[in-house]
């Protein structure tokens, strides 16, 4: 179930608020043979993130299908560019190899005993979940506020979190809907783009100097957001670059024409994180900062994310 972003932030004492995260969405699936973690793009997760299946084995009931997010924290931040070192691999060994720790937040339940439970209302849910398992790290369950929405956004966005996820409580669960039962208030802007090529490295760089980004609008068409240049560390930088060698292609995937130097184009299979300020009366993205690849989204369907009018 997909969640709508909103401006128009408001109280209401049939709406849940709980805190926006900023990690991968995994849906569990247990059948009773062992644990699957899938991302949103139906990718198995198990060996990115070992800890979490052992602990759903041990914890959650037999026959049960979840919602939640995982993240990695920097002192009492998520941080999803934390994360990204777990992001792609495979190997359980390797996963915990890397030392960052991760916490898996639960906040839905879809079926539990057998049962398929999507009907129920989110408060009915919610207990049900909170019964179901024996939540100790990694495991956590998605609290919630009730009412004062307004009130708990100044709070979070003091505590530089992310945003809420305001959702009516006596919503059903819809897979793959954005209905608006669930609704995105945001602290800071930003969203996934889709990389569809790169500009040549300058002065001491090394790698390549921007990102050229773009999203796909109402007829599919790939239009240019903008190029992204801050964000990137060395490794980033360099690993990337060795993606890009492999993604070539000699035709610009952008509907609009690009004016930047030194372009490189790519075919617009990646999907990046991009934290920005604002958008530009002309469609560009404002303060651009790259925080990361994402493989929970597929390129298709990245659009330019906006509050309905």
């Amino acid at each position: 179930m997909l969640a709508l972003l909103t401006h128009d932030h408001f109280s209401d004492p049939e709406w849940f608020y709980e805190r926006k995260l900023d990690g991968e969405r995994m849906l569990v699936v247990r059948d009773g043979r062992g644990t699957k973690l899938y991302s949103r793009t139906r990718h198995p997760l198990e060996g990115t993130y070992p800890e979490v299946t052992d602990a759903l084995d041990a914890s959650a009931p037999e026959k049960f299908v979840a919602d939640g997010e995982v993240v990695a924290f920097d002192g009492d931040e998520t941080s999803f560019s934390r994360l990204q070192a777990r992001l792609g691999i495979t190997d359980p060994d390797r996963a915990r190899a890397t030392g960052v720790a991760v916490i898996f937040y639960l906040f839905d339940v879809l079926g539990v005993g057998g049962y398929d439970v999507t009907a129920l209302p989110l408060r009915s849910r919610k207990q049900v979940l909170q019964a179901a398992v024996d939540f100790a790290d990694p495991l956590r369950f998605s609290t919630h506020r009730n009412t004062d929405g307004e009130e708990y956004l100044r709070q979070a966005c003091e505590r530089r979190w992310e945003g809420l996820i305001a959702k009516r409580a006596d919503s059903p669960y819809r897979p793959g809907a954005r209905s608006g039962d669930w609704l995105k208030f945001k602290c800071v802007r930003g969203q996934e783009f889709v990389v569809g090529g790169y500009t040549d490295p300058a002065g001491s760089r090394i790698g390549f100097g921007a990102l050229l980004v773009g999203y796909h609008d109402g007829d599919g068409a790939l239009r240019y957001a903008g190029r992204v240049g801050t964000g990137f560390d060395h490794h980033v930088l360099v690993s990337l670059r060795a993606r890009f060698d492999e993604m070539g292609t000699a035709a610009s995937p952008f509907a609009d024409q690009v004016r930047e130097r030194g372009t490189h184009w790519l075919r617009p299979e990646l999907v990046a994180q991009i934290g920005f300020t604002e958008w530009t009366r002309d469609g560009r993205l404002r303060h651009p900062r790259y925080l990361g690849l994402r493989d929970d989204k597929a390129a298709s369907d990245v659009v330019r994310e906006e509050p309905p009018r």
